[in-house]
C-alpha cells in the first residue's frame, strides 16, 4: 500500500526510535470486530441489504449495498462522520474485515464510491423510506431476543447546527441559532426507534403522528404495557386523543395557566417555620378539561419550596396512569434520559455532523447516523459485561473500538494481535 517507499521518521530526543506507519497491517480500531460479531448474529446489515434497492445500472460493481452499508455505520461508530475519511479507512485491515465481501483482499470503497452510495443510491425515494424504517426493524430482532415485558416510548427534539446556505437550514429561537430541528423517539433502553429530521424553524411537537403513529403500529398487537413521556411541547389534544385509542398510558408536562394555579392556590403559601436544607415537596391531584380537549383528564401538580428561594417551583402533569401523584411524578422525570442519548448521539455519533447542501442527503446522513447509534446500544445492552455495560458511547468508542492490533497473515488465518491496555 506505498508504506515501503517512505522513509522512517526520526525523533531527537532518543535517536535510537524510527517511527514508520504500516495502514494495511496495523490497525487502531479492532474494536469493531466485536460489533461485526452482534452484527452478523442479528443479521441486521443482512436485513438491510434485504430491503435496499439497487440503483446502480452498470456491470461492474465493485461493492455489494451491503458492505457499502457496513462501511458507513462503521466508519461512523468508529468517529468518522465524513465520507473524506474513506480514503484512508479503505486500507485499514479491520475495516475490510468487517465490510467483508470483496474488501476482505482488496481496499474497501474509497470517498468517491461512499459518496455516491450515501447521496445518490441512498437519496432514492424507496430507499430513504426503507433506511428510515430500518431501525424499527432492528429493535423488533432485538426484542425477539430479549423478550421485552413493557415498553416506554419518550419524545424529544434537538437542534442539529447548520453552516452556510444549507437547504431547510433556519434561525430557531428556542436554541439561539441557525440549525435543522429533528424528532426523536427513543424506548426505555435507549434505543433509537424512529428519527425524523427537519427544517430549523418548526415547532419542538412537529409531524409528532409521522415519527410515533410508524412506532406504535409496530407494538399494536402486543399486549404487554405501553407507556408514552412527552415535555411541554407534546402536551396536544390530539396527542392524548392517539394515546388513548391505541391504549397507551401517557405523562405528559402541561404548561401553566391561571386556571391550573387556582387548583394549588393552598400550596402557594410558603410553608411556616425555618427553612429546611432539604426542599419540602406538595403534591396535588385534581380533574381538568381545557377550552380544546373533549373531556376531563387527570392532572398531577408538584409544589417544590426551596431554600433562599421567594417562590416555589410548579409542574404539572397531564396523565392517565393510576398512580400516586409521586409516583406519577418520578415517572415523568424519568424521560431525562432521553436527553442523555441525545448528548450521546451528539458526542460519540457525532449526528450533528449533517454538512451536505441538499436536505434529502442530511436526511440520510441522520438516518445512518441513527443506524450506528442503535448498533453501538444493541452491544451495550445485549452483550458487554456488567463492569462496562453502563459506560457512555463515548467511553466505549475510545476504551473498546480504539484497540490497537497488529494483524499477521497466515495461508489459513488472520491473526489481530491486540493490546490489552484498555480493555481487561
Amino acid at each position: 500500500m506505498g508504506e515501503k517507499k517512505k522513509r522512517a521518521l526520526r525523533v531527537q530526543f532518543d535517536r535510537e526510535l524510527k517511527l514508520e506507519f504500516h495502514g494495511a497491517k496495523v490497525t487502531s480500531d479492532a474494536g469493531l470486530l466485536l460489533y461485526r460479531e452482534l452484527d452478523e448474529a442479528l443479521g441486521l446489515t443482512e436485513l438491510a441489504e434485504d430491503v435496499l434497492h439497487e440503483t446502480r445500472t452498470g456491470m461492474n460493481t465493485r461493492h455489494t449495498r451491503g458492505g457499502l452499508l457496513r462501511q458507513s455505520l462503521y466508519g461512523r461508530l468508529a468517529g468518522y462522520p465524513d465520507t473524506n475519511d474513506a480514503d484512508r479507512l479503505r486500507i485499514d485491515p479491520a475495516m475490510r474485515r468487517v465490510v467483508g465481501d470483496r474488501a476482505k483482499y482488496h481496499p474497501a470503497a474509497s470517498t468517491s464510491q461512499m459518496g455516491r452510495f450515501e447521496t445518490h443510491m441512498l437519496t432514492n425515494d424507496s430507499n430513504v423510506a426503507a433506511i428510515t424504517d430500518l431501525n424499527g426493524a432492528w429493535i423488533d430482532r432485538v426484542n425477539l431476543r430479549t423478550g421485552v415485558k413493557e415498553l416506554i416510548l419518550d419524545m424529544d427534539s434537538s437542534e442539529s447546527p447548520t453552516h452556510g446556505q444549507q437547504e431547510g437550514s433556519a434561525w430557531n429561537g428556542h436554541f439561539g441559532k441557525t440549525c435543522y430541528h429533528p424528532l426523536f423517539c427513543f424506548n426505555q433502553f435507549g434505543d433509537l426507534e424512529r428519527a425524523m429530521l427537519r427544517e430549523g424553524n418548526v415547532h419542538s411537537a412537529d409531524r409528532w403522528r409521522e415519527v410515533l403513529e410508524p412506532v406504535v403500529a409496530r407494538y399494536r398487537g402486543s399486549s404487554m404495557p405501553r407507556y408514552f413521556r412527552g415535555d411541554a411541547a407534546f402536551a396536544n389534544p390530539e396527542i392524548y386523543e392517539f394515546l388513548e385509542t391505541e391504549e397507551f398510558r401517557y405523562a405528559i408536562r402541561l404548561p401553566a395557566n391561571d386556571v391550573l394555579y387556582r387548583e394549588i392556590k393552598h400550596l402557594l403559601t410558603r410553608p411556616v417555620g425555618r427553612p429546611s436544607i432539604k426542599p419540602k415537596v406538595f403534591y396535588h391531584r385534581f380533574r381538568y378539561q381545557a377550552k380544546s380537549w373533549d373531556h376531563a383528564r387527570r392532572v398531577v401538580a408538584k409544589v417544590e419550596w426551596h431554600m433562599g428561594e421567594l417562590f416555589p417551583r410548579i409542574g404539572f402533569i397531564v396523565t392517565n396512569l393510576n398512580r400516586q401523584a409521586h409516583r406519577v411524578v418520578r415517572f415523568y422525570n424519568q424521560r431525562g434520559t432521553a436527553e442523555q442519548w441525545i448528548k450521546e448521539g451528539k458526542q460519540a455519533i457525532r449526528w450533528t455532523r449533517l454538512s451536505c447542501h441538499d436536505f434529502r442527503d442530511n436526511e440520510v446522513r441522520l438516518q445512518l447516523f441513527a443506524l450506528a447509534y442503535n448498533l453501538g446500544n444493541f452491544l451495550r445492552c445485549l452483550a458487554l459485561p456488567r463492569k462496562i455495560s453502563r459506560c457512555s458511547l463515548t467511553t466505549l468508542r475510545e476504551k473498546l473500538i480504539k484497540i490497537g492490533a497488529k494483524v499477521i497473515v497466515h495461508a489459513r488465518y488472520v491473526t489481530f494481535q491486540m493490546a490489552e491496555v484498555a480493555v481487561p
